[in-house]
């Protein structure tokens, strides 16, 4: 029986238990997911197939997993930089979405994002966000995959005028969304303990229990947020969340800049997850979580990017590049952050984070056929002893050359198969043109 899809000619980075790469490889995909994986002798005929993709010599490896972003946010990429968190967000980035973050601003802002993604090699994404209902049709068309939580938070929000509604609301997307797309896991997201009530915490984190979904929450970002809850409650965040019972497998926490060791115990023994997001954290001047300790406690920790309007991209390659040398440097320690660690952050560790590690994140029999090919017949990639090292050394998004996920190829010779990015852009600018002639001082 003939494969539906088979990629050859490459090196393949499984990123498997034993990062086993296997050179002149070969991936045989049938009813979307990986059924054969090997490396053709010199003078060994391939299996037939429907379709074939030619890796041109290059790199197959997993699709990325950002496991942190606000898709729509693309809308406001810098829109207000250079500022400490607290002024960007109450000043410019809350009175920016009242005004202007609308059902159809949210798709074409997400829109924007997902093909920013694809084409940078990124297949998968955890994102929170409001008028979420809108978002994930917008990755469902766009051909991605995504973990799509509501947003919860204490003011009015789009989409949320009455704060009163906003655990029902999430509740209600969360059931409209299951079984309505096998690449859409819906999520319950709680933007911060500065922003929700004890109350609102709890009950959204017992909400999301009910429905069995990941809870998310943006926690110990910076030290003023560190500071505010050690005043009001007498501990730190991470202590005020598990006195909660916020804190277990299900629970992704976003950021954890300001952690201790006992924090990292707790962390630890709660089986919480993190997503670190490196370049968000240096922008803001938010500080340098402490990765490497919570990696050495057993904590699994995905990438993320954060949204565009604190980043300001969401290249996945970059964020790996950033988060090895950042802890490097600032532990004045050459050997933390290797490089196989940060490509397993960018894919297995993040698949775990957000819980679809049985489906995606490696290259492996049985899982979904979510692979990226990089082109590596490029001068800053020549010559290549180890494919790890160029990942996360000197590979970008612009190196992605093809992009399958589910088995079906949504980027082909680095074009977008699933959506005109030109009416795309179009319409983001003339979006962005109306947010400026109503903020002129932009």
């Amino acid at each position: 029986m003939q494969f539906d899809l088979m990629i050859q000619n490459g090196t393949i980075l499984t990123v498997n238990s034993r990062f086993d790469i296997l050179q002149n490889g070969l991936i045989g995909v049938r009813n979307g997911k990986i059924e054969k994986i090997t490396s053709l002798g010199k003078n060994e005929a391939p299996p037939p197939a429907k379709k074939v993709v030619d890796a041109g010599g290059g790199i197959i490896m997993p699709g990325l997993v950002n496991t942190h972003t606000h898709l729509p946010m693309t809308l406001f990429r810098g829109l207000a930089d250079d500022l400490p968190l607290s002024e960007w967000l109450n000043d410019h980035i809350f009175p920016a979405e009242a005004a202007h973050i609308t059902p159809e601003s949210v798709r074409w802002g997400t829109r924007l994002a997902c093909a920013e993604m694809l084409l940078s090699g990124t297949t998968t994404c955890c994102d929170g966000y409001f008028v979420e209902g809108e978002v994930a049709k917008a990755v469902v068309a766009s051909g991605m995959r995504a973990v799509a939580g509501q947003g919860v938070i204490d003011f009015p929000a789009p989409g949320v005028p009455d704060p009163a509604e906003n655990i029902s609301t999430a509740t209600d997307f969360v059931r409209q969304q299951m079984g309505q797309s096998d690449r859409i896991t819906p999520s319950v997201f709680c933007h911060s303990p500065y922003t929700c009530s004890p109350e609102t915490l709890r009950k959204a984190k017992r909400a999301a229990d009910k429905l069995g979904v990941l809870f998310q929450i943006h926690l110990a970002e910076t030290q003023t947020e560190y500071q505010q809850i050690q005043s009001e409650h007498g501990v730190s965040p991470v202590k005020y969340l598990d006195g909660l019972g916020l804190l277990d497998r299900n629970t992704l926490l976003v950021h954890a800049v300001w952690a201790d060791a006992e924090d990292i115990k707790i962390i630890s023994e709660r089986g919480a997850k993190i997503s670190h997001n490196p370049e968000s954290n240096m922008k803001l001047a938010s500080g340098v979580a402490p990765v490497p300790k919570f990696l050495a406690a057993g904590i699994t920790v995905g990438l993320g990017t954060d949204g565009c309007a604190s980043n300001n991209n969401l290249d996945l390659f970059q964020e790996m590049d950033t988060a090895a040398k950042l802890h490097k440097v600032h532990l004045a320690d050459p050997t933390v952050m290797d490089a196989e660690t940060v490509v397993r952050m960018a894919t297995i560790e993040g698949a775990k984070a957000i819980g679809l590690d049985h489906l995606i994140g490696s290259i492996e029999i049985g899982k979904e056929a979510d692979i990226i090919i990089l082109d590596t017949a490029k001068p800053h990639l020549t010559p290549m002893y180890a494919p790890a090292s160029h990942l996360v050394y000197a590979a970008s998004g612009a190196d992605v050359r093809h992009v399958i996920v589910g088995g079906r190829v949504v980027v082909k010779a680095r074009e977008l198969m699933t959506m005109d990015l030109k009416e795309v852009m179009a319409e983001v600018i003339a979006i962005a043109e109306t947010i400026q002639n109503k903020n002129p001082g932009i």
